[in-house]
């Protein structure tokens, strides 16, 4: 329903690397940004955004498009949605027509489980402020606890009123049926048709995606009810996964980008008054132990990881448990405890921001190195608890995928155990020799009892599922061997020559159709000029003289809208039209052709050496790309005569054929001549 000139001033506006670094770190390189992909796992970045065109792709996994396809795919937004949320970004007036009773009908489940969601936000919030119960219980909780209420708005808390269905009623009377309302948990229907809300007489903490969509809530009880449990978190459902999501990322993320760091804390509290305390840098996980999936979140923005926890045994204990999968995904992991009894929280209210932020300071340890020390002072000179720590010290160290950081770490602990560093290095060697042996598929009989658990093995070490394990097992019992990744062995897809160089021509039209060239040419006269004209004219111009069309199918889509657009007297083609165009292939096609991040070093520079840019030797780059192109066009057609020439038992067929073959071979000939004379 937003109408076309808004959207072309959305689009217009729309920065992509400024969208996509909203949710991705990403560093410059060259005239690109790169990052970790958002959509696959990985530690190496592949990710790559260029400004200049507008596209993003990750060369990992494949996925490819525009600032609104990212939002779409990572937020999960129609189309309509990403454009409000870049016209929102970037302050654009956005009119839309009022939807029709149809429309609305035909609105997903999804989009009504967001919107309860932020309605839901609303209602809870303003209790806070316009309600009595509201205002004396929920608010006087907050301001007890120490937080201002510019930071209670900033993190939209909110009070569920001590009535039974208040934000029920409230919700109905809103148009909002009971089938979202069951679905996203806030609120409970029974079996005997009765119905009640899910937090009431709780303060509302509203759990945010990293692009600020309410997803769900945490509620605490303020009464001391035994049998209540203090924390209440919406339901797992289509938005809202708990183990996915981490408490203030939304507000934390462009804080720990700016610091490359981020302090992991236990509660939404915590996370709320270190935010108070200028600690903005903080997040929580979401009522559950730390998950893989929440860890994966933080290194997209940051592999720097301060965990704070309780300085009690509890909270060393919970400190040793979380961080293991953080070194498994590269992050460089350090620690803060605080004085027993006290966390970041407590201590925030009882000292003030100012010590807080030196405690951290002051306090922060390397993980590895803090674990060392706390446990060897539990050995007390007993041999067997001395193997003990040595090995569930040289354990974590495995998980650090970084060769020099282990070797480091191999020294610092072996000193402080007091143990040879040998000792240390061997039981190191040992323990990763187990790891790589785990992680690969190596030979199994089928006939082994314990074939029918490689399902649950391979989730966790990457190796084949359990149905890869049964077919082999069906297979004559047959004994296989694959790689760790657990993958079949696949043969390449290789391009032959002509459809490397129609994939080349392709590329520079995309990349460089509106640039210009210049042609000697004489006028009437016999003087000398020069003409101009655009890659894209020279290109389609040669290749439809010829009658030359490509092998491979989406090359030749995008060569036809070329062609359509010279011959109807435009100069070059918008390559966005492709980019933005609804068939799939073509997309990522020309994305990936677009993707190019050619630039000098300064090195060169400093050398004094020139080292000519694309555009500078753009000509002769498009004569040989097209002399290459007929070239190998000319080997198929000459090769396609040979095969044809031994079926033949006309004489006079195969003399036409004879004749049309040097007609070719000599063409080839004039074709290489001028090629070798563009090289030289």
């Amino acid at each position: 329903m937003i109408d076309q000139e808004t959207i072309q001033r959305i689009m217009d506006a729309t920065r992509i690397e400024e969208v996509i670094g909203e949710f991705v770190s990403m560093k410059r390189r060259g005239t690109n940004f790169v990052g970790c992909c958002p959509f696959h796992n990985e530690k190496t970045p592949s990710f790559s955004v260029s400004p200049a065109k507008g596209i993003y792709k990750c060369f990992g996994c494949g996925e490819s498009g525009t600032a609104v396809s990212f939002l779409m795919k990572h937020e999960h937004y129609t189309y309509p949605e990403a454009l409000r949320w870049l016209a929102k970004k970037y302050n654009i007036a956005v009119v839309e027509e009022e939807l029709s009773d149809e429309q609305k009908e035909r609105n997903s489940e999804r989009d009504a489980l967001f919107h309860v969601s932020e309605f839901a936000q609303k209602y809870f919030a303003s209790l806070l402020y316009e309600d009595e119960m509201g205002s004396a219980v929920g608010l006087g909780y907050f301001h007890s606890r120490g937080l201002s209420d510019s930071v209670i708005k900033a993190f939209g808390l909110g009070y569920c009123l001590d009535q039974w269905d208040a934000f029920t009623r409230y919700a109905r009377s809103n148009g909002y049926s009971d089938n979202v309302l069951q679905k996203t948990g806030l609120t409970i229907f029974k079996d005997d048709g009765k119905q009640y809300d899910r937090f009431r007489a709780r303060v509302m903490f509203p759990i945010y995606s990293v692009s600020g969509r309410v997803l769900g809530f945490s509620g605490r009880i303020l009464s001391k009810e035994k049998q209540a449990a203090k924390y209440v978190n919406s339901p797992d459902s289509e938005i809202f996964s708990k183990s996915h999501i981490l408490y203030g990322l939304f507000q934390a993320k462009n804080a720990i980008t700016r610091q490359d760091k981020c302090y992991l804390v236990e509660g939404n509290i915590d996370v709320i008054s270190m935010f108070q305390s200028g600690v903005e840098n903080t997040v929580a996980s979401c009522g559950t132990s730390l998950t893989i999936e929440q860890v994966r979140l933080i290194r997209r923005y940051t592999k720097n990881v301060t965990v704070l926890y309780d300085g009690d045994a509890a909270g060393i204990k919970a400190a040793f448990r979380a961080v293991n999968m953080l070194f498994e995904e590269g992050l460089h992991v350090r620690v803060v405890l605080f004085p027993d009894g006290e966390d970041p929280d407590s201590y925030a209210q009882k000292y003030g921001s100012t010590q807080l932020q030196q405690y951290l300071k002051e306090n922060e340890s390397n993980f590895i190195l803090f674990k060392t020390k706390v446990l060897a002072q539990d050995i007390k000179g007993d041999p067997i608890r001395k193997a003990e720590v040595l090995g569930d010290i040289v354990r974590t160290i495995a998980l650090v995928p970084d060769l020099m950081e282990r070797t480091e770490y191999v020294t610092q602990c072996a000193s402080l155990l007091r143990i040879p560093e040998e000792t240390l290095q061997n039981e190191l060697a040992k323990t990763l020799n187990r790891k790589l042996y785990d992680s690969l598929n190596h030979k199994s009989d089928p006939g082994d009892k314990d074939l029918a658990e490689s399902g649950a093995q391979g989730a966790e070490s990457g190796e084949r599922g359990a149905e890869s394990g049964e077919r082999k097992a069906e297979s004559g019992g047959r004994k296989a061997e694959s790689g760790a990744l657990g993958a079949e062995t696949v043969v390449p897809f290789t391009l032959n020559p002509a459809q490397s160089q129609e994939r080349k021509i392709v590329s520079l039209l995309l990349n460089y159709g509106s640039e210009t060239l210049d042609f000697e040419a004489k006028d009437n006269d016999g003087r000398p000029f020069i003409e101009k004209y655009t890659v894209a004219q020279v290109v389609v111009g040669e290749l439809l003289d010829d009658q030359i069309t490509f092998e491979d199918p989406v090359c030749q889509l995008i060569f036809n809208e070329y062609a359509k657009r010279i011959n109807d007297g435009e100069s070059t083609v918008n390559p966005q039209v492709f980019v933005t165009g609804g068939d799939e292939r073509v997309r990522e096609t020309a994305i990936a052709m677009m993707m190019t991040d050619y630039h000098v070093s300064d090195k060169w520079k400093d050398k004094l050496i020139h080292v000519p840019l694309p555009q500078e030797r753009l000509h002769s780059d498009v004569e040989e790309s097209l002399m290459t192109l007929k070239l190998k066009k000319l080997d198929i057609k000459i090769d396609e005569i040979d095969r044809q020439f031994a079926y033949l038992a006309d004489n006079d067929e195969k003399l036409m054929l004879m004749a049309e073959k040097m007609r070719l071979v000599k063409l080839r000939q004039q074709l290489g001549t001028a090629l070798y004379r563009v090289f030289s």
